[in-house]
């Protein structure tokens, strides 16, 4: 991709956050048309004008594409952990967690380069405590340590709100209230994807899964127009 690499780790570490909501699949778009109404669509010249409104309207594609992609890489990799730990499989479980680790240090880096060392340093602090609930609630999980499991998401709570208060100081469109609660809805996808992997629900993972993803563009799409109106200089 050819954003800087600056630009995209500021859209991963303002990306820290979560909601749920699954988009609806061409297929059931596609089954809900009655028949009439697609004889009827739009000319190609339309469908193209539309098309070109809606790109219009994302006030930095390429920043909004960065955190889309960048975010789907953390997800990835910490589902990647919970079905090699289900699995039993150590080396592909200390892959995953090194892959988590490589990606946090890589968007402290980059958000130094925006708000100091200083800053990059706690950036990296906070990824660090995210991971390390998501981690240690995994762990807890898969050996039915039901203490445990609950106290890690006690503590993915009390990271949350420490996110959210980074994130809202260091945006002023960005509201601590509403992040932190896009940041508890993003661990409760974490916990019941656990859940589900653990449980060999294979079909129910496959659609938490799905929704996870969708909420990730819904939330990098929100936080890439809070970022450009930040920076309408860098983002593009």
């Amino acid at each position: 991709m050819s954003t800087p690499f600056n630009l995209l780790g500021l859209a991963v570490a303002l990306a820290l956050a979560g909601c749920s909501q699954t988009a609806p699949s061409a297929d059931s778009a596609d089954m809900a048309t009655p028949p009439h109404a697609m004889a009827e669509a739009p000319a190609a010249t339309d469908t193209a004008t539309a098309a070109d409104a809606d790109a219009a309207a994302v006030p930095a594609p390429q920043l909004q594409a960065a955190m889309r992609d960048l975010w789907h890489g953390h997800v990835v990799h910490a589902r990647d952990y919970a079905l090699a730990v289900h699995a039993g499989n150590d080396a592909d479980a200390t892959a995953a967690a090194d892959a988590v680790v490589d990606n946090a240090k890589q968007i402290s880096g980059a958000v130094a380069g925006f708000y100091g060392e200083a800053g990059g340093d706690q950036m990296l602090t906070l990824l660090g405590g995210h991971w390390g609930a998501v981690k240690a609630m995994t762990d807890a999980s898969a050996a039915n340590d039901e203490a445990g499991a609950a106290k890690a998401i006690d503590d993915l709570h009390a990271n949350a709100a420490a996110i959210a208060k980074f994130l809202a100081g260091a945006n002023p469109n960005l509201s601590e209230d509403t992040v932190h609660g896009l940041l508890l809805a993003h661990g409760a996808h974490h916990v019941q994807q656990v859940k589900l992997i653990l449980a060999d629900d294979t079909a129910g993972e496959a659609a938490e899964w799905a929704a996870m993803q969708s909420h990730m563009d819904m939330i990098a799409d929100a936080l890439a127009a809070a970022i450009a109106r930040q920076f309408p200089d860098k983002a593009s």
